[in-house]
Parts: structure tokens; C-alpha cells; sequence
């Protein structure tokens, strides 16, 4: 009977090991647009928002890193779009798209680790992927260091990628699609 207890302990154990090796999430600061593949193949693309302050992993420079990263973290399954978080909490405060007034995080965080030495920072910083109430902005450099999202958007992205896929943010336009494939079979968007 013991053996039986312990199998559901080590699965959750190894469960919480797994890392997502599958997909890529590209992020171009020139293009202002992100690219996902699975196994190589771009799944989707999405407008994103970087830093107004510009590049760098310098504490407190609301700078984008650049580099590779690790998703580190994947917080608010099932929240609401729109859900505000306040130090990666819910507060109970939704949001509607382009609402007036401040510019929390919304709906789904994404933590980024750095692996490189030059972004090595990154996760200290709070450098996440997230929602934004600001989506009249997305796709121009508007953010305080984070990559943002619509909130439609972070949510398909959230339930795409798993804690361990590989995140590049790169000063340098997306890679050509795979040639052949067209974007409604990409969910090119």
C-alpha cells in the first residue's frame, strides 16, 4: 500500500521537473512582434510592446534584456482577461482593454530568467511577458522593461508554452516563416 502512496508523490515531483523543450518564442524589438514555434515550426505571431526606455538589464533601467531567457514561471491559469495582479497576486480588479488611468499587469504573467551573463538580472527585475490594459500601445515601445500583450493574446501564448520553453529577445527583425506555410495554417495573426 505504501508503494501505491508514494507513485502519486513522485509524479507530482516529476511533473514539477518537467521542462518545455518544444517551443521558442521570438521577440524582435525593431518589429515590435513575437514569433512561437513548436519543433522548429512558427505556430503563431503576435504584436508585442517593449521598453520606452530602450535595451539593457542594468537594475533599475526599465530597459528590455536582450538575450535568451527561460520562462521561469507561469502565473494566473484561469484568471479573467483583464485580471489585475499587484506583486504577482490577484487583487479582484478586472480590467477592460484601454481602460483610462493607470497601467498594471494583467490577465497572465510570464517570468523570464536570464541564461546569458548580460541578462542574467532579468528575473530579479521582474521581466515578464504579460497583459496590458494598454493595447491601444501595443506594437510600439511603450513598457517599463516587460514584454506586453493584449490580454487575448497572453492568454493563448499562456496556454501554448510551458515553465522551461526558451524565450529570445533579439534587436533584429523575426526570421522569415517557414517557406510554404501560409498564415492561416500558422495562426499567423
Amino acid at each position: 500500500m505504501k508503494r501505491f502512496l508514494l507513485c502519486p508523490a513522485l509524479a507530482l515531483f516529476l511533473a514539477s521537473c518537467v521542462t518545455d523543450e518544444r517551443h521558442l518564442v521570438e521577440i524582435s524589438v525593431p518589429e515590435q512582434r513575437m514569433a512561437v514555434y513548436r519543433d522548429g515550426v512558427r505556430v503563431r505571431e503576435y504584436p508585442v510592446s517593449t521598453s520606452k526606455f530602450g535595451l539593457g538589464d542594468a537594475k533599475g533601467s526599465n530597459q528590455t534584456p536582450l538575450g535568451s531567457f527561460r520562462i521561469a514561471r507561469k502565473i494566473g491559469k484561469d484568471a479573467p482577461a483583464g485580471a489585475v495582479f499587484k506583486s504577482r497576486k490577484l487583487t479582484g480588479e478586472v480590467l477592460p482593454p484601454d481602460a483610462p488611468g493607470r497601467d498594471p499587469i494583467v490577465t497572465r504573467i510570464l517570468w523570464l530568467k536570464g541564461q546569458d551573463p548580460h541578462n542574467s538580472n532579468a528575473y530579479k527585475r521582474y521581466i515578464y511577458i504579460h497583459g496590458t490594459p494598454e493595447e491601444r500601445t501595443i506594437g510600439t515601445p511603450s513598457s517599463y522593461g516587460c514584454v506586453r500583450m493584449r490580454s487575448l493574446d497572453i492568454i493563448e501564448l499562456f496556454e501554448i508554452v510551458g515553465n522551461g520553453a526558451r524565450v529570445r529577445i533579439e534587436n533584429a527583425p523575426l526570421a522569415p516563416a517557414v517557406s510554404g506555410a501560409s498564415a492561416a495554417t500558422n495562426g499567423v495573426r
